[in-house]
């Protein structure tokens, strides 16, 4: 699947929390906003401290507990192009076949700084990594389900592929954006609209509900929830007006 947003799009989007793309993602999509796009299950950023991560989904099933997968031959060899030839930057997003049990890592030192030269910026695994202070170093971030010891036979096992991570299906090629709060998966038909919508709804609450609510100080009670009130309501309009819906206020 081809790039769609610019570099430039990618970047901005970057600059902003998960949580602040949700709000502008509800106004554009004609998804469930309270069911679809965003992880259902409970997941860890294991890097924090990096920020958010955006890429473009590149997909790949694991079965650590089955030697019979490694072989296979040449499966590493034709995983690996396949991931190289995706359009960046990628977010690798690994189906573990073996969960809720939890075996092996596909990640560590080695395979992440493998795919941060084959341009993927982090992972997003229903499994475990391990080497954490080693893929920090390597500027690799990683979302996943815990921590482990070993890599058991962790080997592809399929790529290229729809797969299942925290009860959400990432198809390959699939825009994400990811960070502490978990991550969303954008439909493609609501990518071109994202950045705009968002930055949009963040100046909102910036204009209306957040200065009324943190400029308190001195009024009454009745005087505050009025204050309140109104901010909500231009909040509304606000949104009314550019997409149609009324947004969180």
């Amino acid at each position: 699947m081809p790039q769609r947003l610019s570099h430039t799009d990618l970047l901005q989007l970057q600059r902003w929390n998960t949580p602040t793309i949700y709000n502008g993602w509800e106004q554009i999509t004609r998804h469930d906003i309270a069911a679809d796009g965003f992880n259902l299950e409970e997941v860890r950023d294991f890097m924090p401290q990096m920020g958010p991560m955006v890429g473009y989904a590149v997909t790949v099933i694991i079965e650590p507990s089955n030697a019979a997968h490694k072989q296979q031959a040449g499966v590493r060899g034709a995983y690996r192009r396949y991931v190289a030839e995706a359009p960046g930057p990628k977010i690798v997003v690994v189906q573990d076949l073996d969960k809720p049990r939890v075996l092996g890592s596909f990640w560590g030192e080695v395979n992440s700084s493998v795919h941060r030269a084959l341009g993927a910026v982090g992972t997003i695994t229903d499994g475990a990594i391990r080497d954490l202070d080693e893929m920090t170093s390597v500027g690799f971030k990683a979302i996943a389900r815990r921590l482990c010891v070993g890599h058991a036979h962790v080997t592809p096992v399929r790529w290229g592929c729809p797969v299942e991570v925290f009860g959400r299906t990432i198809q390959p090629g699939q825009l994400i954006h990811a960070d502490k709060h978990g991550f969303l998966a954008i439909p493609p038909e609501d990518e071109a609209a994202l950045l705009e919508a968002s930055l949009f709804m963040d100046a909102n609450e910036c204009a209306t509900v957040i200065p009324a609510a943190r400029q308190a100080q001195g009024l009454s009670t009745e005087a505050l929830l009025q204050q309140l009130d109104e901010a909500g309501a231009a909040f509304q309009q606000a949104a009314r007006t550019k997409f149609g819906k009324k947004g969180e206020w």
